[in-house]
């Protein structure tokens, strides 16, 4: 689903330029069309990757700065076509040409290697020339701002693919991955930033080990989380730069569906509860067992405004992120282009009211979890969970 879709699963970055250029805008423009997508339509080849317009995807001409040039952000998509032969074709297709060429070849038991090779990469060029390649997009927003990017798709392939491209695009920039520790330090003080190095549980400084050494992190938010939904006030406070008025109230609270992980003799064990949940006695069984809850559903609620997400804990990745819609006066469109940049300006206000308010709630529980008081909220919650 696109960025301006009601609901979007989102990966975000924090991008990093080694030397800024003066005009972003126009070093943009000219990266972007370096590695522009190329249609593969009219041709054989298997997979064609590259940059287009987040409006005409069947565009990737970024020569006028309205295309994708938002106030501070930039916008834009990208493309994916890839042919794909089905594997049981190939094998058919395979086996006829080596029993013609038996035929014509009476002296040979069998197909040389070599000229089996090429039978086969001349099946499968004449296949890939039959088949439509199928078409896949994925858009991006970089707030320029803040440095932070988003993008529209958590399929780990996708994810490669588009991480690659964008490093040979905007040659001197690094994409460091928004994860439970990295958001952490971009949300604390200088003091709450020694608190949570302290607590660092990874091995190096990878994502990738980053990620894995400091698991406790998701874990121990989401078995937070539940506590304060089924026992204490679901209340919290903006703390957190943004759209929302510093000091306003919301509420987060989990329902509807968690996951649970947990290592056995047998392997990992996973336990899904799934629709609302009034005590979560199967979700409290599950973490006395001595499992983790790694994935959850959560509200968040602002007066009549409602978004919701499902959590993946370990990664903080968001998928079906649900904003609230998107209404765009009529009577203030002056034609289809601004009709567009007026419903993504109003997607960008909802969707980062949200990412706020959960860093708001985030703050909490990080403030809570590195301070004094953790102990005792820490057995409270054990306590809570053993009287289950």
């Amino acid at each position: 689903m696109g960025i301006l879709a009601n609901s979007v699963s989102l990966c975000q970055f924090q991008v990093l330029l080694d030397n800024p250029p003066d005009d972003l805008f126009a070093w943009a423009s000219e990266q972007l069309a370096t590695k522009a997508f190329r249609p593969i339509d009219r041709g054989s080849e298997e997979l064609s990757v590259g940059w287009v317009l987040v409006d005409d995807p069947q565009s990737s001409d970024f020569s006028e700065p309205r295309t994708f040039w938002r106030d501070h952000y930039l916008v834009f998509s990208l493309r994916r076509d890839q042919r794909r032969i089905p594997s049981a074709l190939l094998k058919a297709h395979q086996e006829r040409v080596e029993a013609e060429f038996l035929a014509a070849h009476p002296g040979l038991n069998r197909v040389p290697k070599q000229k089996r090779e090429e039978l086969r990469d001349a099946v499968r060029g004449t296949l890939l020339s039959q088949t439509l390649p199928v078409p896949a997009v994925f858009d991006v927003v970089w707030d320029t701002r803040t440095g932070r990017l988003g993008f529209a798709s958590l399929n780990a392939k996708v994810l490669e693919m588009f991480e690659g491209l964008f490093r040979q695009t905007f040659e001197g920039s690094r994409l460091i991955a928004v994860h439970p520790y990295g958001r952490g330090e971009g949300l604390l003080d200088e003091t709450g930033r020694a608190a949570l190095a302290a607590e660092n549980r990874a091995g190096g400084d990878s994502v990738l080990e980053m990620i894995e050494g400091n698991r406790w992190l998701g874990e121990d938010f989401l078995r937070w989380l539940l506590y304060q939904t089924l026992t204490e006030s679901s209340r919290y406070t903006v703390n957190r730069p943004g759209p929302a008025i510093a000091g306003e109230g919301f509420v987060a609270y989990l329902n509807d569906r968690l996951l649970l992980k947990g290592g056995s003799e047998s392997g990992v064990q996973k336990v899904t509860v799934v629709g609302p949940q009034d005590a979560f006695s199967e979700v409290r069984t599950a973490l006395n067992g001595g499992k983790q809850i790694t994935e959850a559903i959560v509200h968040l609620e602002k007066l009549e405004d409602q978004w919701k997400l499902t959590l993946k804990g370990e990664t903080f990745h968001f998928a079906s992120f649900k904003t609230p819609s998107v209404k765009v006066e009529k009577d203030q469109i002056t034609d289809a282009a601004s009709e567009k940049e007026a419903v993504f300006y109003e997607k960008m206000h909802v969707m980062e009211e949200g990412l706020q308010l959960f860093d708001s709630l985030y703050r909490h529980f990080l403030d809570l979890r590195l301070g004094a008081d953790w102990p005792a909220v820490n057995a409270r919650i054990a306590e809570w969970l053993a009287a289950e």
